[in-house]
């Protein structure tokens, strides 16, 4: 059946499959280091979910104040809660600072102090002099559209160095050969129909979190982590993937982001009482405390009977004291959201907010250059040949359990920017392409096949719906033994159930009914993979949060999880060490300690 299907062959010296923050800036930057470079994205570029980036991009520039690229550091293996690499979390602050004037440079329009600096806000867990400072000011800002800013100014960059686009391109499958290096990628034209194979030295996976393997996601429908589902199915296994990150502010009953700069401007949580609770759950730093912090006090508000509105389950963030000119310089896309999705004048009613899906700290395991890495024999760092992973899709791992704000923006940036420096050392321009077997894509083609032709009984939406229902309610803000257990039984039972899928559409051209089959297979492993890994780890540390073992156990459990899934959805659990050791002598390491604010 595969023979019946024609291959347009590509060949470029780098494919970047993404063209989001991270996708693009390696676009770009491989592009300028004069390596022939071809992009593939399921979107247009400018539509990726960079674009929903609100609050900020963190850089130690000391424009607002005291600050320095070791506080950074420390914030961030403190905020990791010691699962981050040491290495990689030096290397992106230290690398922050000429990263974000690099952006400056080719364009983004950041906001300005009066003296003509780039504008910082405080942000959660990012602190001065190690912890025992004021907060600091360190997130590059402009307005509350900083991810509109770089995507736009990313893409004009790429198409100036003569990168080229393949848009609305559906990548299928990593091509791996017999000796386990990946020599391209299969992908789906969605608006001819037909299939190219994109021949390269090095495929960067750049495409993004699998956030929609929840019921409510701040991510975009589109976000359906299909780099990871490439990598699963390519025998690779996943690290981390139990850390999953709430954003405290997601707006109730629409999942859309309220950026946590709102919180950085003066924004307050309230429960029904009127109270700002955040005083209590962490004195020094009340609602700037990290995420998973910010999380859990909310929804412990709401267990304990302090919830807002009808049914007492959700929060109250109130901008109400901030005045209209701060609203309006500092946070004008804010109103609009709150308007649009809650029908709320935040200058004179607060925002109904719920902790909601919004990042995964885990991803494809790789180092600080970009590579992909996995577990051989004795070797945990080995490099995989042709294949790097940067983005939300990676764990590189400078988040570790959980991820400070405007981190994200900065990990694009930098890890977007590492793969390009490193593969301009290691890979020729022009070099020949080695010949492939004759059945390197029978694989990807039985299987794109397999489901265009599928005729079970489930549709794909209601086999994504008993997904994310499943994943919201047992692998949620706290979780237990008991729940996770049964998350693990039923999100078995619905990855085998993808067998019996019905694809109603069998053409190739525009058929969406197929593209959200291809991403429901995607969905279905990194969610399997997440849940058994959390239900295999018995503490709480970061946004892992265990009921029945409340306390972080550095013992037994300061390493990396790797899970790896089969077709036939058997897991298979194994371990990698934290880096605890620095890059350099210019930051020393920071031992574990108990992560309090």
């Amino acid at each position: 059946m595969t023979s019946a299907y024609k291959i347009i062959e590509h060949k470029y010296d780098m494919v970047v499959v993404g063209a989001g923050g991270a996708g693009l800036r390696a676009t770009f930057g491989l592009a300028q280091k004069g390596l022939q470079t071809a992009c593939l994205t399921k979107v247009f570029p400018t539509r990726s979910h960079t674009v929903a980036a609100q609050g900020g991009v963190a850089a130690a520039l000391a424009n607002m104040g005291e600050d320095d690229w070791r506080y950074h550091f420390f914030d961030t293996v403190k905020g990791s809660d010691w699962l981050g690499d040491q290495d990689a979390i030096e290397y992106m602050c230290r690398e922050a600072i000429p990263a974000i004037i690099e952006l400056e440079h080719y364009g983004v329009p950041f906001s300005r102090t009066e003296d003509g600096r780039i504008y910082q806000r405080p942000f959660g867990g990012m602190t001065t002099r190690y912890g025992d400072g004021p907060p600091a000011q360190r997130t590059c800002a402009a307005a509350d559209r900083t991810g509109h800013a770089i995507l736009h100014t990313l893409y004009q960059q790429a198409l100036a160095h003569d990168a080229r686009f393949f848009v609305e391109y559906f990548a299928l499958d990593l091509i791996m050969d017999a000796e386990g290096v990946c020599r391209g990628v299969l992908a789906l034209d969605m608006a001819e129909g037909t299939l190219h194979l994109f021949r390269a030295q090095g495929v960067v996976l750049a495409t993004g979190g699998y956030g929609r393997a929840y019921f409510s996601a701040t991510s975009a429908h589109t976000c359906t982590g299909d780099g990871g589902g490439m990598a699963l199915r390519a025998g690779l296994g996943m690290q981390d993937m139990e850390f999953v990150q709430f954003h405290p502010t997601g707006i109730y009953g629409a999942g859309c982001l309220i950026t946590e700069g709102v919180r950085g401007e003066g924004g307050i949580l309230r429960n029904s009482k009127g109270e700002r609770f955040m005083e209590r759950y962490a004195p020094s730093v009340k609602d700037l405390a990290p995420r998973d912090m910010v999380s859990r006090s909310m929804t412990i508000e709401i267990r304990e009977g302090r919830g807002c509105g009808p049914d007492h389950d959700h929060i109250l963030l109130d901008l109400t004291h901030l005045g209209p000119e701060v609203i309006h310089k500092r946070l004008p896309g804010i109103s609009e959201s709150a308007r649009i999705f809650a029908g709320v004048d935040v200058e004179k009613e607060p925002i109904p907010v719920i902790p909601t899906v919004h990042y995964n700290m885990g991803g494809i395991p790789t180092n600080y250059h970009g590579e992909v890495v996995q577990l051989r024999g004795d070797d945990p760092d080995a490099v995989v040949p042709g294949l790097y992973a940067i983005g939300e899709a990676a764990c590189v791992s400078v988040h570790g359990a959980n991820r400070l704000g405007s981190n994200s923006l900065l990990d694009l940036v930098v890890f977007g920017r590492a793969v390009a420096n490193r593969c301009a050392e290691t890979i020729k321009s022009g070099a020949a392409h080695k010949t492939l077997a004759g059945d390197a894509c029978d694989r990807a083609l039985a299987n794109l096949d397999r489901l265009r032709h599928a005729n079970g009984s489930t549709s794909t939406a209601e086999l994504r719906l008993r997904m994310q229902r499943a994943m919201q309610k047992d692998a949620a803000v706290f979780r237990t033994g008991q729940t996770l257990a049964e998350g693990v039984r039923s999100v078995r039972e619905i990855h085998a159930g993808f067998a019996d899928v019905k694809v109603s559409d069998r053409s190739l051209v525009w058929n969406s009914d197929l593209i959200e089959t291809l991403e429901l297979q995607n969905l279905l492993g990194q969610a399997l993979v997440t849940i058994v890994s959390a239900e295999n780890r018995t503490e709480s540390r970061g946004a892992h949060a265990r009921e029945d073992y409340p306390e972080r156990d550095d013992k037994q459990w300061q390493k990396h999880t790797l899970c790896w899934v089969d077709d036939a959805g058997n897991t298979r659990i194994d371990y990698r060490p934290v880096h605890m050791k620095t890059l350099s002598g210019e930051v020393d390491p920071v031992p574990p300690k108990k992560r309090v604010y």
